[in-house]
């Protein structure tokens, strides 16, 4: 910030010295300043800031899915080396310049500082709630990847250095602000900052409280686990959300119309102003299929393996998906089949009706598409190509281009659920937590748990809400981020926080490097 103020002060002065005829004006005071802002426009635009950071395949997703157990960005011999980048999160050996996270960091600070700057130009009550909700939510986000948030009371001196807040003051700020805007907030849309996705962020800081102020050994005060228990009997009790007949209704194209789940969505406008959801399915699916992928991310074969066959949640034809290009949602694994361009003229091959010819699929070098469940984060040989089970969270739109409809999930009734069954768990009542992850399961089509701790709780949460952002942050909490797994080593405790970047250590002294970096 400081960089730019000095920029800004340069272009006034080098104006000011090449039209000598110019007058000054000084009588710009803050108050005409706040007349010329619209804050609805302010505010429009930082909801739009949340795009980069959380939808795209390369931010703060990655940070949360690829430094887990769930997916991986393999490197298939020529392709998707990008000089480590996506192998050292799958490792845990990212270093302070991994240029993923440092992007993921500024960007993330960008909103709060946006959401902070509306503040200073009298919006509405209603306004500033959406405001302050937006920052609290990102907030918690910078938290839970970095340890530390760089922080400004609106108004405030931008050539001062911004103070520096703690795990345990982020936690309470986000609570405090939630319960100080619960009564402005709208009651809806999911898609703008809500009453309800303000008590899921409040179960979220209760939740993982414990875990951010101390990583190594998290603890979790019954009283946090009862507010936990609270707000989610306040969303379960208020009958606005049930548990979705087909869950990929919640990240389908027109999820706004059909989810019975979602409670805080980023809006995506088909056809004319989107993020990129379209990313989760192109950063997976292969040259070959419909749409043509980036044959790049897969899930790990022991975590796909922990679905039982009948569970949805593992796949299912989609309706609007499947019977145009042989795709199903969810894990893609065996022989894919879509519809074929045999002459090469651009034009899928059609039957006598018109519809479109489904067949096998073959690789670029003409053998089965057959997508194994064996993959290595370096691949090399013959089948480069069908290594890995493929991930189609977001069923495609194959109406709107680039500017897909799906609009982006941050928090769903499932995820609720299960937090309550998570902190009722931890507070002892297993019988509680057992009925309510196997109430899900029913739901789901899978069969229920004889018993629950905290792998089976864990290993839940991994089936509900893959893909999602949140695996990183849940294996933490759970105390395994650290572990061995599937093409990964054990990491040490320094990978706990991500480094905080170089140019944000220069620039504001306040901060400090976290250990290990």
């Amino acid at each position: 910030m400081k960089k730019y103020l000095f920029l800004f002060t340069l272009a006034i002065f080098v104006f000011s010295c090449t039209n000598l005829e110019e007058e000054i004006r000084e009588d710009i005071t803050g108050d005409v300043a706040g007349e010329l802002v619209e804050v609805s426009s302010l505010l429009n635009a930082a909801y739009e800031g949340l795009r980069l950071p959380y939808q795209d395949q390369s931010r703060f997703w990655a940070a949360q899915e690829h430094t887990g157990d769930a997916a991986m960005g393999p490197t298939r011999g020529p392709d998707w080396d990008d000089n480590g980048i996506w192998r050292s999160l799958h490792n845990h050996t990212w270093s302070p310049t991994h240029l993923f996270l440092s992007n993921t960091f500024s960007e993330l600070l960008q909103v709060v500082f946006n959401t902070t700057n509306i503040l200073q130009f009298e919006p509405s009550p209603e306004q500033a709630a959406e405001a302050r909700f937006l920052r609290a939510f990102v907030m918690l986000s910078v938290v839970d990847g970095w340890g530390q948030v760089p922080f400004r009371e609106a108004g405030s001196d931008l050539l001062a250095d911004a103070q520096v807040l703690q795990p345990a003051e982020v936690v309470q700020f986000v609570i405090d602000e939630c319960n100080d805007i619960m009564g402005t907030l709208p009651d809806g849309p999911a898609h703008r900052a809500n009453k309800d996705a303000a008590k899921v962020l409040m179960m979220k800081a209760h939740l993982n409280k414990g875990a951010y102020i101390n990583r190594t050994d998290p603890s979790f005060d019954p009283a946090d686990m009862n507010r936990v228990i609270a707000l989610a009997d306040d969303l379960i009790n208020s009958g606005k959300y049930t548990v979705a007949e087909n869950y990929f209704d919640n990240f389908a194209p027109n999820n706004d119309q059909i989810s019975t789940e979602n409670i805080f969505t980023g809006l995506n406008e088909g056809g004319t102003n989107s993020g990129n959801v379209r990313s989760r399915w192109f950063c997976t699916l292969h040259y070959n299929q419909h749409p043509s992928g980036w044959n790049g991310f897969t899930t790990l074969s022991n975590f796909y393996d922990t679905f039982e066959e009948s569970d949805m949640r593992r796949g299912a034809d989609y309706e609007g998906m499947t019977e145009v290009s042989g795709i199903n949602a969810g894990f893609l694994v065996g022989q894919q089949v879509g519809p074929m361009d045999t002459d090469g003229d651009g034009q899928f091959e059609t039957d006598a009706n018109g519809n479109l010819i489904i067949s096998d699929l073959q690789d670029r070098n003409g053998n089965p598409l057959a997508f194994i469940p064996e993959v290595a984060i370096q691949e090399s040989g013959s089948n480069l190509e069908v290594t890995g089970i493929r991930v189609v969270k977001y069923p495609i739109d194959y109406n709107n281009g680039d500017n897909v409809d799906n609009d982006y999930v941050f928090y769903r009734y499932g995820d609720v659920w299960l937090m309550k069954a998570e902190a009722a768990m931890r507070n002892g009542d297993n019988a509680t937590a057992l009925d309510m992850v196997n109430t899900l399961r029913t739901a789901r089509g899978a069969s229920a748990l004889g018993a629950i701790g905290a792998d089976e709780m864990l290993a839940e949460r991994g089936r509900e809400l893959y893909w999602e952002g949140h695996r990183r942050t849940d294996l933490i909490r759970f105390g395994k981020f650290l572990d061995a797994w599937q093409e990964k080593p054990g990491s040490g405790s320094e990978r706990l926080l991500f480094p905080i970047p170089a140019t944000s250590l220069a620039s504001n002294p306040n901060l400090k490097q976290n250990p290990g970096y």
